[in-house]
């Protein structure tokens, strides 16, 4: 999923091959990520979220992730990374008068210091590192894993509270290689303020919208307020067009829509990405009015989807485009060459799920988004009255607008499963590793706790085992109950901080020794 587009079979297995084998090549152009991290928060233990105090977010914590956000960056063009990345739930820094408060303040800070010999699991931080804000260790992160040139860019939101009361928490950023030549930032009421940030694309005035809606895709009441999100989003960009109709415009991040959210809950009275952004789905409505194009739509149905609720997929996160990215003109997208970041064996789990981020005492993951990204290029040829040719320009669905499920089919994850009695003693699971990985656990010690939940004890470490059906949770206990061990195939994971093997079906119980 996330891979096969409208593009050629040949490309199609060259994009998949490098994934696998470190990375997707570097093209034509320049590329352009939207990432929604999952709370990336300092270390100042300043937080809005009990999650984020000191007892439970370390400075391992931070540190394990803003390596990771930067690992799953550099699978981009060979390890250089995108050239503009778009950022969500990045820290609202609750200190924003402690500390160094730009990027060349930030690398004095850090000079001639690597983030592994900052940050010790059982030490504080050095006092004036601790208060630096969350942006600074992400680009240090990505510095030290080859990801270099950033310019920063982020919203200039205050901490506080919304007039409803939540604490404002989180916030938009940009990273990008090209110079910033504006920054401005859009306030909505109880919303997530918008960034805006205007690049010097070799000379080519270039719009990065970064936003991050209301959460509840499903919930009218949210979605009053996303409409907000985007009536200001759009009244702004009725300014830019009304000035240059051909302006270079993209519009990223998490929605908290989907791509179809106005055919996906018909019950709405208007949807905010749909009716009143006007993202739409008609790649050749761009030469005919319509101003902004959805790049999902590049995807076949069924490969659409960047993050997953009620086991199926949804299209969160966006990277919607001006009709001025299809002239011959500044900047250009380069058709067909939008995918979703889903690198097997690092952010994605053995079913083409997300890792999401843990916060155990041993953190590990990385987001429950995936990122998605495109390529752009000079136009050749400096026309604004003509258009880019289309290869199988996509055109808007009908139908009722169903969500696509998530499939788990197990056979061949069982032939693939790590070998739990292989590994050497003293293994440590919990070090991120073998997040979301199918372990074979012949024979292993088990009890039935004092809550009806079964317990093992494996290389020397406590696991929780779960399963979604009740049936095969009571065969389990049966067989706990009757012979005080277990064998299974289980996928390793997390569950509120609780470690644990998660068997989803009853093919992964596997019969006792005889």
């Amino acid at each position: 999923m996330g891979f096969r587009g409208n593009l050629p079979p040949v490309r199609i297995h060259l994009l998949l091959l490098t994934l696998l084998v470190g990375g997707l090549p570097r093209l034509l152009g320049f590329t352009v990520v939207a990432y929604n991290v999952e709370n990336l928060f300092d270390g100042d233990g300043v937080a809005m979220y009990d999650d984020y105090q000191p007892d439970k977010y370390t400075p391992l914590h931070l540190l394990t992730k803003v390596q990771n956000i930067a690992k799953v960056l550099a699978q981009v063009d060979e390890g250089a990374g995108p050239d503009i990345a778009i950022f969500n739930e990045i820290e609202l820094d609750q200190t924003p008068d402690w500390g160094a408060k730009d990027p060349e303040g930030w690398k004095t800070a850090f000079a001639g210091r690597k983030l592994d010999d900052i940050v010790k699991p059982d030490k504080d931080l050095d006092p004036e590192l601790a208060g630096l804000p969350v942006e600074a260790w992400l680009l240090k992160a990505c510095e030290e894993a080859g990801l270099k040139g950033y310019h920063v860019a982020t919203t200039d939101e205050k901490p506080g509270v919304y007039d409803d009361g939540r604490p404002r928490s989180v916030r938009n950023l940009v990273f990008s290689r090209f110079p910033i030549k504006g920054v401005r930032t859009h306030a909505t009421p109880n919303a997530r303020s918008i960034l805006e940030v205007t690049l010097d694309v070799e000379g080519h005035p270039l719009s990065i919208f970064a936003n991050h809606w209301k959460s509840g895709a499903g919930d009218a009441e949210a979605e009053e307020v996303r409409k907000e999100n985007a009536r200001t989003l759009r009244a702004r960009l009725d300014e830019i067009f009304a000035a240059d109709p051909a302006a270079d415009v993209i519009i990223a991040g998490d929605l908290n829509s989907h791509y179809n959210q106005n055919r996906r809950y018909r019950e709405m009275k208007g949807t905010g990405i749909n009716d009143i952004l006007g993202s739409q789905g008609n790649e050749l409505a761009l030469r005919s009015g319509k101003d902004l194009y959805n790049l999902w739509f590049e995807l076949p149905s069924n490969n659409r989807g960047s993050d997953i609720y009620k086991n199926e997929w949804g299209t969160l996160m966006h990277l919607i485009v001006s009709k001025g990215l299809y002239d011959k003109s500044g900047v250009q997208y380069v058709d067909n060459s939008f995918l979703v970041l889903k690198i097997p064996g690092l952010n994605s789990d053995v079913f083409g799920r997300p890792v999401r981020w843990s916060r155990g005492r041993t953190p590990g993951g990385f987001s429950d988004h995936f990122p998605i990204m495109a390529r752009f290029r000079i136009a050749p040829e400096g026309d604004t009255k003509s258009w880019m040719p289309l290869n199988q320009p996509s055109r808007t669905e009908s139908g009722p607008g169903q969500a696509v499920p998530v499939e788990i089919a197990p056979v061949d994850l069982f032939q693939s499963a790590v070998d739990a009695a292989g590994l050497p003693k003293g293994t440590d699971l919990r070090d991120g590793t073998y997040n979301g990985r199918v372990f074979a656990v012949r024979d292993v010690p088990a009890t039935v706790n004092d809550r009806g939940y079964v317990d093992i004890e494996l290389l020397g470490q406590s696991y929780n085992i779960f399963t979604h059906d009740k049936r095969l949770r009571t065969e389990i206990r049966k067989r706990v109950s009757s012979d005080g061990k277990l064998s299974f195939y289980g996928e390793l994971g997390t569950y509120k901080e609780a470690w644990q093997f998660l068997l989803h079906g009853p093919e992964w119980l596997v019969p006792p020794a005889k």
